[in-house]
């Protein structure tokens, strides 16, 4: 697989707050690539600068020949949706497919695959923050990039337009489309992403399958055994542990085992001291976005 794009040391500031620090990442075409971490914690400068509204103050991001072969390199959905509340959500997609050089008779597909195909004659300034996302998404969507670039798109969504936005997502990697996901829920990028960089003030801290971060941080050779009376012990892989363990088999009192994994969430606190639901620490770091 061929790299699509690639960030070398690039920092940025804002006033004497340094927001990224020598962030070295590479996006790989055709997979889905999450950027993880708390609000405010870079993941939305992180995109301005992928989309050229910002410049990075030291390094460089090189992009691959699909985006520089594309007329519209990137479709992006961004904190900052752009779209135009007296038009309605027709209107708006119809203004960006002729921006984007789009075919418009695309649109009702387009709308039916994101759920708002009922809606499409409501002004834009009557829709809730959940359909303003979604589309945002679509008119994201509609400029059939090479690379998508998604700020939290499902955080204001109920369940079923969540898992139909996933699907959608997969429908979109199954495609070829590379995708750059910025979110702080872990089940999600657990699901969709084939690689995860935990961003924390600005800085990297840790890369990889979601698997493989989770088995580096992951307690070694911790087993949880639950007893049909409540007790819980723990034990570990020796052979103590193992006689014991077969004691309670083979008494038939065991009500449950479980090996000590850690999840995503669990490693991030693990490394940065902080859950990624930290209101506190949510609310300094957004002052630095």
């Amino acid at each position: 697989m061929s790299t699509l794009v690639r960030l070398s040391d690039v920092s940025k500031r804002f006033g004497q707050k340094e927001v990224l620090k020598q962030i070295n990442l590479s996006v790989t075409s055709g997979e889905i690539l999450g950027i993880l971490g708390p609000s405010g914690a870079g993941k939305t400068t992180l995109l301005h600068l992928l989309t050229q509204r910002l410049s990075p103050d030291t390094g460089k991001i090189v992009y691959g020949k699909a985006c520089k072969d594309a007329l519209f390199p990137i479709g992006a959905m961004m904190d900052t949706l752009g779209l135009y509340d007296r038009l309605s959500i027709q209107e708006n997609l119809s203004f960006y497919a002729r921006l984007f050089h789009q075919n418009p008779d695309q649109i009702p597909a387009l709308l039916q695959r994101i759920g708002l195909d009922q809606d499409r004659h409501t002004r834009c300034a009557k829709l809730s923050k959940g359909m303003r996302d979604r589309l945002a998404l679509a008119r994201a969507l509609l400029a059939h990039a090479p690379l998508l670039l998604l700020d939290e798109p499902t955080a204001s969504l109920d369940p079923l337009s969540t898992e139909r936005i996933h699907t959608i997502l997969l429908e979109e990697k199954a495609k070829g489309t590379t995708i750059l996901l910025c979110t702080h829920h872990m089940e999600e990028a657990d699901k969709l992403c084939d690689h995860i960089s935990l961003l924390h003030q600005g800085e990297i801290i840790e890369y990889g399958t979601p698997t493989e971060i989770c088995q580096r941080h992951t307690p070694k050779n911790a087993i949880r055994v639950c007893l049909q009376d409540g007790t819980v012990i723990t034990y570990h892989r020796q052979k103590d542990g193992a006689d014991a363990i077969r004691t309670y088999l083979l008494k038939e009192c065991i009500a449950s085992m479980h090996t000590s994994e850690h999840n995503l969430e669990q490693v991030f606190i693990e490394l940065s001291g902080r859950g990624l639901h930290d209101e506190e620490y949510s609310v300094v770091m957004a002052k630095t976005k």
